[in-house]
């Protein structure tokens, strides 16, 4: 017989090793945990100033819908304080590709591009491809299914 002492032990194991899978990691500003890093530490404003994607620094940080974004500069992290919404990925940072199908997929901050002012992230560059065969087409249909999934909780 399993003493209650010994199931508490494996479930606490459990646990902590689903907590270091990387698959369940959560990178969606609205689904976040308080203190879960924003794409990947990537200046979410350094791709509309600069047009690349660049890694942010811990030394410049805002919290935002229970996450910490970081940027490269004090100044991107005051733009970024001053309008997150203008700055922040679509889908909250899940894959625009993926958000076709329903699906939230974590993204590679390195594929991305930028629609009518707003940045939209891809999980690859193959899912990037696929997207951009009817970016305007996939925008529609990712939104409405953003809608949907948002209504939802």
């Amino acid at each position: 017989m399993i003493s209650l002492k010994s199931l508490d032990s494996s479930l606490m194991g459990f646990l902590f090793a689903l907590l270091l899978f990387p698959g369940f990691s959560v990178i969606a500003a609205g689904n976040a945990l308080a203190g879960d890093i924003a794409i990947k530490g990537y200046d979410t404003v350094a791709y509309f100033k600069d047009g690349k994607a660049v890694k942010g620094s811990g030394s410049f940080t805002f919290s935002w819908h229970n996450m910490t974004w970081h940027f490269h500069s004090k100044e991107n992290r005051e733009l970024f304080a001053a309008g997150p919404e203008k700055y922040a990925p679509q889908y909250d940072g899940y894959c625009a590709w993926a958000m076709t199908e329903e699906r939230k997929a974590i993204t590679d901050p390195e594929v991305w591009t930028i629609v009518d002012g707003k940045l939209y992230l891809n999980c690859s560059k193959t899912a990037y491809e696929k997207w951009s065969k009817d970016i305007p087409g996939h925008i529609k249909k990712a939104d409405a299914i953003w809608l949907k999934l948002k209504g939802a909780h």
